[in-house]
């Protein structure tokens, strides 16, 4: 199998799990950092111990044939422009979340990938995770019967000092949104791929525990999905000291509760062999916080899983588990929760 030469747009805390991640996808060689300040670039490559060329500009590093492939890393609302530009240049494309942070600078990402005939990956690693795996095959298994409700939580705490401490976060024009669309998109991506698409949004937002930014740092909303059932999304930055993250999934058979990476309920009927297997794989807690009060507290196994479904797909010419139309689904969702806590209004998606 070939190696994939990779570049790394954006030298932030984000880029450090995707460059420990890459040291463990054994057909992806990290061969270019690019950032607008020379020092992030040094930073990252020795705090992973590598050696890469740097840049300030993403422009020399189009032009090299040995790389295949840009992760982007940048602030979210300014992941278009290099994501478009390496499309453009016929290198594939992986954007970390959010896809962006409209759904129109979404779109010209999907569609400049899809012209010039390259593959496009959007970074939700919670997919990847053990639990969360077992879960989607229940689901998929019919297990749960009809399916009624679908619960996720992500009640995480972040300090003044995460939001003064850059420019960007906080901000509308750059982080899209707060709690939703920076922590716990997280938690949306999961809640619709176990649930199904969403129909209808009621949501309510509040900035209640920071100043000096123009975001959400606590949100609710209720949803409709087009199976019928219905769902519940808590998302904050505001309640210390911050806790694990959670999706439950319920049906007229059995319900699960996953907290983080820990089963905390798998109580199915009629029981299968499998689940007493799950129970005892699962029942030695990994007591992970998955970034609740500490943002550099997340791993980088989810992200080297997904780097190596994306590797898969490119070499089996397949579509990556989460591509971009799928990374699109939770920034829909997430502006309808926005729309509808603005009018005071239900909100139908399409």
């Amino acid at each position: 199998m070939r190696t994939f030469g990779v570049a790394i747009v954006g030298c932030g805390m984000i880029a450090r799990f995707h460059a420990k991640a890459l040291l463990e996808v054994p057909d992806m060689r990290l061969l270019a950092l690019v950032s607008r300040n020379p020092a992030n670039a040094r930073a990252l490559a020795e705090s992973v111990g590598l050696r890469c060329d740097t840049y300030t500009e993403l422009t020399p590093v189009l032009a090299r044939h040995d790389v295949d492939m840009v992760i982007v890393t940048t602030p979210s609302g300014a992941h278009m422009e290099p994501a478009v530009a390496a499309a453009q240049a016929r290198k594939h494309v992986v954007v970390e979340k959010p896809l962006e942070i409209t759904l129109e600078r979404c779109d010209r990402i999907i569609d400049a990938c899809a012209r010039n005939g390259v593959q496009l990956c959007t970074i939700f690693p919670s997919r990847f995770g053990d639990a969360n795996q077992a879960l989607k095959k229940a689901i998929a298994a019919g297990r749960f019967g009809k399916l009624t409700l679908g619960e996720t939580t992500c009640k995480w705490w972040r300090p003044q000092s995460y939001y003064d401490e850059g420019r960007w976060k906080g901000t509308r024009a750059l982080d899209g949104g707060g709690a939703l669309m920076n922590q716990a998109i997280h938690n949306v991506d999961l809640l619709s791929w176990m649930m199904g698409p969403v129909t209808h949004i009621s949501g309510f937002t509040a900035t209640l525990a920071h100043e000096r930014i123009e975001v959400e740092d606590t949100a609710v909303a209720c949803l409709r999905f087009a199976n019928g059932a219905l769902g519940v999304i808590q998302a904050t930055t505001s309640v210390h000291p911050g806790y694990p993250k959670t999706v439950a999934v319920h049906g007229d058979h059995g319900s699960v509760v996953i907290e983080q990476d820990d089963v905390l309920r798998w109580d199915l009927t009629p029981e299968m062999p499998e689940d007493r297997l799950i129970k005892e794989r699962f029942a030695q807690k990994s007591g992970a916080s998955g970034g609740s009060s500490n943002p550099a507290a997340i791993s980088h196994v989810g992200h080297a899983r997904q780097l190596s479904d994306f590797v898969h797909a490119l070499q089996h010419n397949t579509r990556p588990l989460i591509d971009g139309r799928e990374g699109r689904k939770a920034v829909e969702i997430i502006l309808g929760i926005y729309r509808s806590a603005d009018t005071g209004r239900v909100v139908e998606l399409g």
